[in-house]
Parts: C-alpha cells; structure tokens; sequence
C-alpha cells in the first residue's frame, strides 16, 4: 500500500468506529468540550481520559467540523461526518435542493452523483425523490457518504459504489451514465490548498465535463465562478448563483434542462431573484456620476446581465471597464446595493483627508474596483476622532482615478 492509500484506509477506520454507540457517545462529548470553550490541548486531554486515545482524536476532528457546519446545516450538522475538505467542497442545502428539484422536474428518477465527497448533493437528491447512485474513487468519500445517507435514514434510496466518473462518462450510452438517466458532477477545484484555476487540471478534468454534458442530456456540472465563458458549450445554460453578496456556486446546465443563455440568479432574505438572457444583451451605456451610485451583484457581474439591470434602473456605467452603475434615484433592487454619491473628486489622499476633515468624518468603510489601493489600509489612513461616517468608493470614472464620497453622517 502506497501511505495515501494507509492514511485513507485508516481514515476509513477511524469513520466506522465513530458510528459505533461507543463513537457516537464520543462524539457528543467532544462537541460538549467544544461548545464550552476548551482548547484543543485541554479538550483533548480530558477526551482521550474519558473515551480512550483511539477515539479521542478523530472525535475531536468531527466535532470541529460539525461545529463550523452549523451555520450551514443547522441542527442537522451535528448527525452528519465532514472532513475538513468535504465541508470546504460541501454547498448549501437549500441550493443542493433547489438544484434536485430543476435537476428532476423531467420526469429523471436515478441520478448519477458522479464525486459523492461527503453526500451532501446525495441527500438532496435523494430527498427529492430520487434514486441515488454516489460514486467516488476516494474510499473516504463513500465512508462519509454512506454514514451520512443512513443518519438521515436516506439509505434505501442510495447506492454507494466505487468508480472513476472519466471513466463512466467515457462510457455513458443512451442519454445514460451508470444505469442512470441524470447526473451531478462536482469536479474537485483546488489541489494542495490551492485553487485550479485552469480547467483542464480539474479532477476529473473539462473533457470529462463537456462529454457529460453531451452524453447524458439531463445532468448539471458545478463549475468555477470564474469560468471564461467561451469555454461554455453550445446548447448548455450557464448560471451563477450568489448568497448574501457573494457567489457560491456557478453552474452548467445540460441541453435537456437549458431554458436560456446565462441566468443570474440571487438569494436574498430567502427570496430568489433571477435575470436570465438568451443572447449577449452587450453592455450597458456609460455616463457621468449622478446622484446614487450601485455596486451590482457578483452573480450579476460574473453573468455578464449587468446591462439588463442598468436599463431596468435608468443607469449607465461610470466607466466601460468598471462594474459601477450611477442613476439619479435610489433603488429598491435585490441586484445592487445603492449609496448616494456625495462628493466627487480626483483621487489625492491629501484632497480627500481635507474633505473628510472639513465634513467632520473620522470613520470610513473603503470600497474599491479598478484601483491597486488596499481598503483596510487607506480606511485606517483616514481614521480621525471625528464623529462622521462615510462610504469611500475608489475606482474609475470615465478613465480617470476617481474618489466618490457616500453616504456621509456627520
């Protein structure tokens, strides 16, 4: 045995002795120690007395994880296993759901979760009604994957089996990948800590998504949200989804479930909004700073839809580079976050403290696009005693360094 097939095996040891009764009472114990504020020396220490060292350590490890899962699974964290790296790759439940449901609303009743990682897309799946075959060539995945579809008493409707998805896609027949007539493939993107910024290095790599994509019709490949789009194939949809101002998943949608050219879509307060486009809608017209000044959403930018959003707000950009819309009225719009332009100048630190100084401002939040400045360092060059507040925004306007002053109390 090569040492990452011991380390996996052993990890697959450590998994099964933790859904023992013995494990289980581990588990709670540790998770007690957390939730009381020990350290890992202190919490550790008293484990290893209490449960036994062969226990203890890997306890302590699925407890932090289910710890840091709260605030995406809620209660449900702390019946499911996580590794470190499964919960980085693990997505929302509320968006794993809404994707079984597109993923389903065909008439598709067997899915192919092609890189199960912990289960968390074979729940969903699974919960929607579907039959689930998770397949992964990590045996640690499917030690996850099976103890998490069984805490949640989903194990009759799932299939956990070994498998390379390069393979499979390279065999898929019929519309179909291993007997099953949809799939969900969520390449593996970071390699050592890092990010894979180059497709082709993804595990398992583009080829395989773009033969998916075309074998089996009814199939859904998430992807990077900085994916070039010229690598998007004909006939697929590509979506972006963003969640409190940030992006947290982009998506490629088989011909059989495509129903435009680019979708936007944002969750805010529980709501989802989308914009959808079935052609390039080009880019929205550029023109000077007026009153109000609006950073689109990341989903918004990443879709290139920003110029649907400009029209429906009477806006146009500050700048043909720069993601910046300016109206003459506030706006009441899930897609971008509105600040009322107070002050427009040049971009001189001298210039803009003396404004601040004269405005009675002390404290600033610094936002930036298109400038090489560091916002938590220029904010702190700002700070004064001064009782007011503002909004600085660095960027460009019309090709020109450019400093906007928002939102200012005094």
């Amino acid at each position: 045995m090569h040492s990452s097939e011991d380390q996996a095996a052993e990890t697959v040891r450590q998994l099964r002795a933790l859904t023992t009764p013995e494990g289980a009472a581990a588990l709670t114990r540790a998770a007690a120690l957390l939730d009381a504020g020990a350290d890992a020396v202190a919490g550790l220490t008293r484990l290893r007395a209490e449960v036994g060292a062969d226990l203890a350590g890997p306890a302590w490890g699925i407890a932090r994880q289910r710890q840091k899962a709260r605030a995406t699974f809620g209660a449900e964290a702390d019946r499911l296993l996580f590794t470190a790296d499964t919960l980085e790759q693990a997505g929302r439940p509320e968006l794993a759901a809404r994707r079984a449901a597109r993923l389903l609303a065909g008439g598709a009743d067997s899915v192919a979760d092609l890189g199960c990682a912990a289960g968390t897309d074979t729940i969903a799946l699974a919960r929607a009604g579907a039959r689930v075959l998770a397949v992964d060539v990590d045996p640690v995945a499917r030690e996850l994957t099976a103890a998490n579809v069984e805490a949640l008493g989903l194990a009759d409707d799932v299939w956990v089996l070994a498998g390379d998805a390069v393979e499979l896609v390279a065999a898929a027949r019929g519309g179909e990948v291993a007997g099953c007539s949809a799939a969900v493939l969520d390449p593996a993107r970071r390699a050592g800590g890092k990010r894979l910024l180059n497709p082709d290095t993804w595990s398992p790599p583009w080829s395989t998504v773009t033969a998916l994509l075309e074998r089996v019709p009814t199939s859904v490949v998430k992807v990077a949200p900085g994916l070039d789009h010229d690598r998007v194939p004909d006939g697929v949809e590509a979506e972006w989804v963003s969640v409190g101002g940030s992006i947290v998943e982009a998506l490629l949608w088989g011909p059989a479930l495509s129903t435009t050219w680019r979708r936007a879509t944002v969750v805010r307060d529980g709501e989802v909004h989308e914009v959808t486009a079935d052609a390039d809608p080009g880019h929205a017209p550029v023109g000077p700073v007026r009153g109000w000044l609006h950073e689109p959403d990341p989903a918004l930018i990443r879709s290139g839809l920003v110029s649907l959003v400009a029209a429906d707000l009477g806006a146009s950009l500050v700048d043909p580079t720069i993601a910046y819309l300016s109206s003459d009225a506030a706006a009441d719009s899930p897609w971008v976050s509105s600040y009322r332009v107070d002050e427009v100048l040049p971009f001189n630190l001298k210039k803009l403290r003396g404004l601040l100084r004269t405005r009675g401002v002390g404290r600033v939040v610094v936002k930036k696009r298109g400038s090489p400045i560091e916002p938590e360092s220029l904010a702190r060059q700002l700070r004064t005693d001064a009782r007011g507040t503002a909004t600085v925004v660095v960027t460009r306007v019309a090709g020109a360094p450019t400093v906007l002053v928002c939102d200012l109390t005094t």
